[in-house]
């Protein structure tokens, strides 16, 4: 079920991990949440770090964890979790950070790490209010159905939920294939009096960017079909 890596850690295969390629979230799962914030086990998750310091990235939705894995060297003191509802996939994110963990020298890949929850319904369970300096929501499902737009996971509801979570000065980074819920999530960070856009240098400058449609397993394959891909990223501010 698994391959070696160069010194012979086995790193594991992701088709003895498939799932459905969404979950729903407003159904009820049963796993493990924090009752606050401060109960969230930084020393599980990330042995090698001072318990002092927090997490600082999430990844929501985070699939097989090649956005986390790409950010890792680009943030070394950067403290980031992947949030994936389907426990094979999430499963699968924890066995490959344990493999690269142990494929490579201090203090690679020691500061990512994964947690099975679902985060329409916990994000304030694990990060206290202005604690996050990004977010990432890459290829979330479109709930295509009118009807199901409520568990859609940008939404005015949850950026409020969002908004609380993210300091003054983080940054919400958005990209789908899907031009309508490209469209959904544009307008719901635009119509929010706590986000603004960012602007086209800023972007530009910004070397998570280009990540955004390479890094994961749904944005190489939308590239391989050579699809158009549509990206929002907004910027918390303060209330006026």
């Amino acid at each position: 079920m698994s391959k070696p890596a160069a010194n012979g850690t086995k790193l594991p295969r992701k088709r003895f991990y498939r799932a459905r390629a969404h979950s729903n979230p407003l159904s009820d799962s049963h796993f493990p949440v924090p009752i606050s914030p401060a109960d969230f086990d930084y020393t599980l998750h990330f042995p090698n770090f001072h318990n002092s310091k927090k997490i600082e990235f999430a990844d929501v939705g985070c699939g097989f964890g090649g956005l986390l894995i790409s950010l890792s060297p680009l943030f070394p003191e950067t403290l980031m979790v992947g949030m994936e509802l389907r426990d094979k996939v999430s499963e699968y994110v924890k066995e490959r950070i344990l493999a690269l963990r142990a494929s490579n020298p201090l203090p690679h890949y020691q500061n990512i790490s994964v947690v099975r929850t679902n985060s329409m319904k916990y994000i304030p369970n694990y990060f206290e209010r202005g604690q996050l300096k990004k977010m990432f929501f890459l290829f979330p499902d479109p709930h295509f159905k009118e009807k199901n737009h409520r568990r859609r996971v940008i939404s005015p509801f949850l950026l409020d939920e969002y908004a609380y979570v993210l300091g003054v000065g983080g940054v919400i980074y958005t990209i789908t294939d899907v031009e309508e819920l490209g469209e959904w999530m544009k307008s719901c960070l635009e119509e929010h009096p706590l986000f603004e856009a960012v602007d086209d240098q800023e972007l530009r400058d910004d070397p998570v960017v280009e990540l955004l449609a390479t890094a994961t397993e749904e944005g190489q394959k939308v590239a391989r079909n050579q699809g158009e891909t549509f990206r929002a990223v907004y910027r918390r501010i303060s209330p006026t």
